[in-house]
């Protein structure tokens, strides 16, 4: 399978977002790509820690999720929209989604994002997603031509024993859409990733966000195309754009089959002596 992830700076101009995220599929679509993924918040990166005023849409009326729906048929790709705000009901309630898309430009999987980034970094950000979202309360695992997707978002990178959950339930791929800040990318998003992969025998793929957004809000890019043993495959720096790789899926078992650690969780208890 060929497998592409964009790389995006993406800004508070839906439109122009949308814009740009088809141009860069595009372009992964052009080399052939046959699975594109997109990453956190691709249509839309506001600045942290203010009051949201915007209008929420649902799932069905965002139109990011219409666009990419589109994309999916005119390029005859999947497609993984690595997360969009959506409304869920009528009270207002939203949830950071990633959606996965078939060539045909139908949503065949919902994932929402568990683990929520509240955090105060030492330099003064502070970011607060728990404020604006509900936390997602299901694992997915999807259906892919020749694999299984496994589904998270950003943060939940830190949490590994959500990947080795997922790698149980038979997922050989990982997707992190992110959008990781620099300063914490700096120190963990590669060592998180390949660490990731290495742990459950799968290949991880994580498109990011990159350079500086409304906010003065900086994204550390480095979207990742990473092997079952923890090689990179490809990098895409920190400039806009594209990367790709051809991954064979008969690697996850070779690999599983040298370092079965997926079938050697034991019990154990806790000692304070």
């Amino acid at each position: 399978m060929k497998i592409a992830c964009i790389q995006i700076n993406s800004g508070a101009d839906m439109n122009a977002n949308i814009a740009r995220a088809r141009t860069l599929a595009a372009d992964a679509a052009a080399q052939g790509a046959e699975f594109v993924a997109m990453p956190e918040n691709v249509f839309l990166m506001e600045a942290p820690g203010q009051k949201d005023k915007r209008v929420f849409y649902s799932e069905q009326e965002h139109p990011g999720v219409v666009a990419s729906m589109r994309m999916a048929q005119d390029y005859q790709c999947w497609l993984l929209v690595g997360s969009v705000a959506v409304k869920i009901d009528d009270s207002g309630k939203t949830v950071n989604r990633s959606l996965l898309m078939n060539s045909k430009g139908e949503i065949v999987a919902r994932y929402d994002k568990i683990h929520l980034f509240d955090v105060e970094l030492p330099n003064g950000e502070t970011y607060a997603e728990s404020a604006r979202f509900l936390s997602g309360k299901q694992l997915r695992v999807a259906d892919v031509p020749g694999a299984k997707l496994g589904m998270t978002i950003c943060y939940d990178v830190r949490f590994a024993y959500l990947y080795r959950a997922l790698a149980k339930a038979g997922a050989d791929i990982l997707a992190v859409p992110a959008a990781f800040t620099q300063t914490t990318g700096e120190a963990h998003w590669h060592i998180l990733l390949r660490a990731r992969a290495i742990e459950t025998g799968c290949f991880v793929i994580a498109p990011a966000q990159t350079g500086t957004h409304p906010g003065m809000r900086k994204t550390f890019g480095h979207a990742l195309i990473i092997d079952p043993w923890g090689k990179i495959l490809a990098d895409a720096g920190t400039e806009e754009g594209v990367i790709i790789a051809d991954i064979d899926i008969a690697q996850v078992a070779q690999v599983r089959a040298r370092i079965p650690a997926l079938q050697h969780d034991r019990e154990f208890e806790l000692s304070n002596k």
